[in-house]
């Protein structure tokens, strides 16, 4: 079963593209988009276990850190850069997502939402930093070094003068409509520079 941010992503790259994905994990999404989409892709990863994953799957990948690695790309080069459940978990957020809109035409951002109803309600009567489905890890072994909501996201483009193309909002493989904020446990954005 593919995973519906998966095929949201799938839906927005045009066939034939040439496509940077970052924190690209065991390599599934760039697997994906080279069957499904014929695109020219590659991937950054971290994790050692991972990239042999990827190699698994016949997927072009590099070892390095997206955090410091992608000086090394000319402006424009791919026509997607991805970030899918990777921006949270960068140390300079602003030039992560500076290096992306400079070397992709567009970027793809795919975050956790943090304060979710169901975060929030575990904070609240619990006391205690949530772990829910969508966000499986306790407070000591979590890889994500930011906590943030979509609107501090969209807000963040805002102030950093990034477009927001379009938006979708996500929970346990639904796409949500109404009171995303609350509802929603992820979001996916299409990035321009503005």
């Amino acid at each position: 079963m593919i995973r519906l941010d998966y095929e949201i992503i799938a839906d927005i790259i045009e066939p034939g593209s040439r496509v940077l994905d970052l924190g690209c994990g065991d390599g599934e999404l760039l697997s994906m988009l080279k069957e499904k989409k014929n695109c020219r892709a590659t991937g950054i990863e971290i994790s050692p276990r991972q990239i042999i994953r990827c190699m698994e799957r016949g997927v072009s990948v590099a070892q390095g850190n997206i955090d410091s690695d992608l000086d090394v790309y000319e402006d424009k080069r791919f026509d997607y850069v991805i970030l899918n459940e990777s921006l949270q978990q960068v140390l300079n957020i602003e030039k992560v997502l500076a290096d992306s809109l400079r070397v992709g035409k567009k970027v793809i951002v795919g975050i956790p939402n943090f304060c979710n109803l169901r975060a929030r309600l575990q904070i609240f009567f619990m006391g205690q930093v949530p772990v829910t489905k969508s966000l499986p890890y306790k407070w000591y072994n979590t890889p994500n070094v930011r906590f943030l909501s979509l609107k501090d996201f969209r807000d963040f483009c805002v102030e950093k003068n990034v477009r927001i193309e379009k938006a979708w909002y996500l929970r346990e493989g639904c796409r949500v409509a109404f009171m995303t904020g609350l509802f929603a446990d992820s979001g996916i954005f299409v990035l321009r520079k503005g």
